[in-house]
């Protein structure tokens, strides 16, 4: 097998698995580790792969997209079904959490439309603006510092208001979901440290997290895998992905 073939047979192997090691590859393609290795640091020059200790992992990136505006319009079919699964979990009577998250403008479209009587607590500023035509839904505004590129009130008078809360459901925003740190992060930590006070008034804690969200990072860990209850994923994700996510005791929806 020339090199070529070798390397792309590893890089679909990575974006399926989400890791390789580099004892398995040797076995696969009946050459060195040695060679294996060589091969490895070619494709993370290249970008396809970053190296660790005993193989590789798929690269995770960082848009650094801040402003709410301009991640509206992307992904849209994904987080239209993430939102329909969201709805599925809301029942007459229960006081929710909807977060920054373009996901949750969906979500609140489909409340609007609905017939449930729910309140709904918020500090994104579309949200309430939607969710103010239905009659049937009682809305909060948590007030605080505004955060432009957020379209949302952050900070610690958000946070004290968030905290005499106790919600039986919330739904998170994330900008990656890091399943071998146990981390989940955000773009902005006035916004991370108000997700976390959400989810600590929340009894039970959902992500919404598009399948590309497990190999993006944002600039702020908010809050740690282990605390979640549930992910809400667009399609089903690679069983690397989902065996890890076991370990965290978390369901995928």
């Amino acid at each position: 097998m020339f090199a070529e073939e070798r390397h792309e047979n590893i890089i679909t192997m990575i974006k399926t698995n989400g890791t390789v090691k580099v004892k398995d590859l040797s076995s696969e393609f009946r050459v060195t580790e040695d060679c294996i290795r060589k091969d490895l640091t070619y494709l993370e020059k290249e970008g396809y792969l970053r190296r660790i200790y005993g193989g590789a992992v798929l690269p995770r990136q960082n848009l650094h997209s801040f402003e709410v505006e301009k991640r509206k319009n992307l992904n849209t079919d994904a987080k239209k079904v993430i939102a329909a699964k969201a709805m599925d979990l809301i029942h007459n009577g229960d006081t929710i959490y909807l977060d920054v998250s373009t996901t949750n403008i969906h979500l609140s479209n489909l409340l609007l439309n609905s017939s449930k009587e729910v309140i709904v607590v918020t500090n994104m500023i579309e949200i309430v603006s939607i969710l103010s035509k239905n009659r049937n839904i009682r809305v909060i505004s948590v007030g605080g510092m505004l955060n432009r590129p957020g379209d949302a009130f952050v900070g610690s008078m958000s946070n004290e208001i968030i905290g005499k809360f106790k919600f039986d459901l919330s739904f998170m925003g994330v900008v990656g979901v890091d399943v071998n740190q146990n981390n989940v992060s955000t773009y902005d930590v006035d916004d991370g440290i108000t997700k976390f006070a959400a989810a600590a008034a929340s009894k039970k804690v959902y992500l919404e997290a598009e399948e590309i969200k497990f190999h993006m990072d944002g600039n702020y860990k908010y809050m740690k895998l282990s605390n979640v209850t549930g992910i809400i994923v667009d399609k089903k994700l690679p069983e690397k992905i989902l065996r890890e996510l076991q370990k965290y005791n978390i369901t995928v929806i």
